[in-house]
């Protein structure tokens, strides 16, 4: 077997191995893993659980007697099954937690086998310092530029035209699994704040300094994750283009979407309940009646005259004067197209 050293994040993309597994229990991949990794565990959650217990309560010497033949038995399953079809040149790299003894234990006999076998040196948790040291203590060097605009002016939208003319794009909104706002809650739980912090490492790692990256303009938290605070800290700093349209466009767009409460009342009323410690009885009952009579564009319109604009202007007077300002006509498919490729050809 040999050791593969992580000295930055791009190692992982640049390495020519072929296949990266993690062997640590599902619970532990859920939370956070390398991107592109497999999950091939050689203890599940419950017999990871259970060694442990045995490891504290009675014997470590029994607790690894249990768990090596419990590895062995995973192991088998798994060079029986995913693996069974693996040629002999194909070059695993294989991590755990530290680097220890369960990816020691898998890689040993996938070795023997005669396979090219690498461990990753210190396991997830040299992965995790890399993230950290990115997002946490030194500063980004990428160049940003932030895509501002009052709610419904489809900002996401633009990010995702941008990309397409060609420019890199940070969808931070895409990566949190999460709109952004108290209506922004998605079916798809969000994932946990390491992974947050996983996605966006390695989505910076393939953009390049050099170029701008476009990031729509977010508060600090995008539901329950947090935006880590290097990345925050070049967000505070950083340019904007400012978006705005018609209340009627970004109305109707809203309505677009969020289409998907309009069917869900109970989610509905559910979020206009967090709404009332911010707005009159009176308002929150007129907006529950809108909602009642299916009459979305109005209730689109309140929320964004009464509630979203207003805290908006608030938020845009500590900021400095955008770079630049783009009225958009509508905010169809056809105008998103036109202007994003304007900007992205005229800001690099």
């Amino acid at each position: 077997m040999r050791s593969f050293t992580l000295h930055a994040l791009s190692d992982i993309g640049e390495c020519s191995l072929d296949t990266i597994i993690d062997v640590r229990a599902p619970i532990e991949f859920a939370e956070d893993h390398i991107p592109g990794a497999i999950n091939l565990p050689v203890l599940s959650d419950a017999e990871r659980a259970r060694v442990g217990t045995i490891y504290t309560r009675q014997s470590p010497f029994l607790a690894r007697k249990i768990g090596g033949a419990l590895v062995a038995q995973n192991t088998a399953m798994h060079v029986q099954g995913p693996l069974a079809e693996k040629a002999g040149d194909w070059q695993p790299l294989i991590y755990c937690w530290r680097g220890g003894q369960r990816s020691g234990a898998f890689g040993t006999i996938l070795d023997q086998i005669g396979w090219r076998v690498h461990i990753l040196k210190g396991g997830y948790r040299s992965y995790r310092q890399q993230v950290v040291h990115t997002l946490y203590s030194a500063p980004l060097p990428h160049r940003l530029m932030l895509l501002d605009g009052g709610t419904g002016t489809a900002k996401t939208e633009m990010l995702s035209y941008l990309a397409e003319a060609g420019a890199q794009i940070l969808d931070l909104e895409a990566l949190a699994a999460h709109r952004g706002s108290l209506f922004g809650e998605l079916e798809d739980a969000q994932p946990s704040q390491k992974l947050f912090e996983t996605r966006i490492a390695s989505k910076l790692c393939q953009h390049s300094p050099h170029q701008i990256t476009w990031v729509e303009a977010e508060s600090s938290r995008i539901g329950e994750r947090i935006v880590p605070p290097a990345l925050w800290k070049s967000m505070r700093s950083a340019p904007r283009v400012r978006l705005s349209a018609a209340l009627k466009e970004r109305a109707h767009y809203l309505c677009k979407r969020y289409a998907d409460l309009t069917t869900d009342a109970a989610r509905l009323n559910a979020v206009l309940d967090q709404l009332c410690p911010y707005q009159p009885a009176e308002t929150i009952s007129t907006w529950r009646r809108q909602a009642d009579q299916a009459d979305w564009r109005a209730l689109a319109e309140g929320l964004i005259q009464i509630h979203y604009d207003p805290r908006y202007k608030k938020s845009v007077s500590d900021h400095r004067e955008p770079y630049r300002c783009v009225e958009l006509k509508d905010l169809t498919e056809e105008c998103l197209r036109k202007n994003a490729r304007m900007l992205a050809a005229q800001i690099k």
